[in-house]
């Protein structure tokens, strides 16, 4: 399949398609909150960015910024070919929980370190995700995790049709 036109990006936007591949992680100091169940479950001004060419960024919290009780351990782990073998969470948030919806790497690959301690989460099974007061916009199709806000221009992989990007 055939590398998607790029759409332009607009004022004050970065395009998905400048983004680098291999990936690069990068931090910010935007204030990221995830609220589950009702509840604010997650808060940080430390979190990182992971930035993949035609993904929409993918948040990477600090597991100090969850609240007690909020990520539980469960079974299951997956390969990424760049950041290596990932552990899965259920997330709980008041009287919900999402099944596998965070992640993490304990043992990153080399280039990755950066994210050890750090859990991502899927924005589409929380009641939302904020990046500096704005709601995000889950990546669709349900396998990557990117968190879609008006600063981000794409297309962005995921969609219907965008299995070979």
């Amino acid at each position: 399949m055939r590398r998607p036109r790029p759409d332009a990006p607009g004022p004050g936007q970065e395009s998905v398609w400048d983004y680098p591949r291999p990936p690069r992680t990068e931090p910010t100091p935007e204030l990221v909150e995830v609220w589950l169940g009702g509840e604010r479950i997650a808060s940080t001004t430390a979190a990182l960015r992971v930035l993949e060419t035609s993904h929409p960024p993918t948040y990477y919290l600090p597991r100090e910024a969850f609240a007690d009780g909020s990520l539980l351990p469960c079974e299951g782990s997956s390969w990424c070919e760049w950041k290596g073998a990932a552990a899965y969470f259920d997330v709980r948030g008041g009287d919900r929980t999402a099944h596998r919806a965070a992640w993490t790497y304990p043992f990153p690959a080399p280039g990755f370190e950066s994210l050890r301690g750090h859990v991502a989460l899927m924005p589409g099974l929380m009641d939302r995700c904020l990046v500096a007061g704005e709601q995000v916009l889950p990546q669709e199709g349900g396998f990557y995790g990117g968190w879609i806000t008006s600063r981000v221009a794409g297309p962005f992989k995921g969609a219907p049709g965008s299995r070979g990007w």
